[in-house]
């Protein structure tokens, strides 16, 4: 899949926002991917992990296990580890921590891909990358349904995106939407 293609993906299920956003980083935005409507669908899911799969067996990484961040990244890295036939793990917060619980653990050696469903600063990721090299394994990649960095992220690892979509963004005190008196919207779930 082409990256139009995967952004009629996400247009048919009605995943591509518009208005005025508050961003996981805090950031503001006029376009939100809202990953989770695309996600819903099964076949959408599989699809889109798909084309991550692909992407990165064509780069010769083949993972011992897959971590996703919560909340974002936990299908996304069960998607992709089911299609490498791996363990698929995730990261959450605990007092404001990325953490492993539920007894997941990360072998010393093990080659890990970071999966999430949307970057744009790459804050949730370079954390949980953080907590791979912590526990002993080696990041061998990161996979995200979208990159929204418009090229501004480097994880220190091959990155693979099924979309890549520029959107502009801006700090809260620069946003010309909150000049406008625009209302904010926070579809994100980092709060929660």
């Amino acid at each position: 899949m082409n990256n139009e293609a995967v952004l009629a993906v996400f247009r048919e299920s009605s995943a591509l926002l518009e208005g005025h956003f508050r961003l996981t980083s805090g950031r503001h935005s006029d376009r939100y991917i809202q990953c989770a409507q695309v996600l819903q669908h099964p076949a959408y899911t599989a699809k889109l992990a798909g084309v991550l799969v692909a992407a990165l067996r064509q780069q010769g990484i083949m993972p011992q296990v897959v971590i996703g961040p919560a909340m974002g990244g936990i299908l996304v890295a069960y998607e992709v580890g089911r299609l490498f036939g791996v363990r698929a793990i995730f990261a959450e917060r605990e007092h404001g921590v990325m953490t492993l619980r539920r007894s997941f653990r990360i072998r010393p050696g093990e080659k890990v891909v970071v999966c999430e469903d949307v970057i744009t600063t790459g804050g949730s990721v370079r954390e949980t990358a953080a907590l791979v090299t912590a526990a002993g394994g080696t990041v061998a990649a990161v996979a995200a349904l979208v990159d929204r960095s418009n090229g501004q992220v480097d994880f220190g690892a091959p990155f693979v995106a099924a979309l890549r979509l520029p959107v502009v963004s801006w700090e809260p005190e620069a946003c010309p939407l909150c000049r406008q008196g625009v209302a904010l919207a926070k579809p994100g779930s980092r709060s929660i």
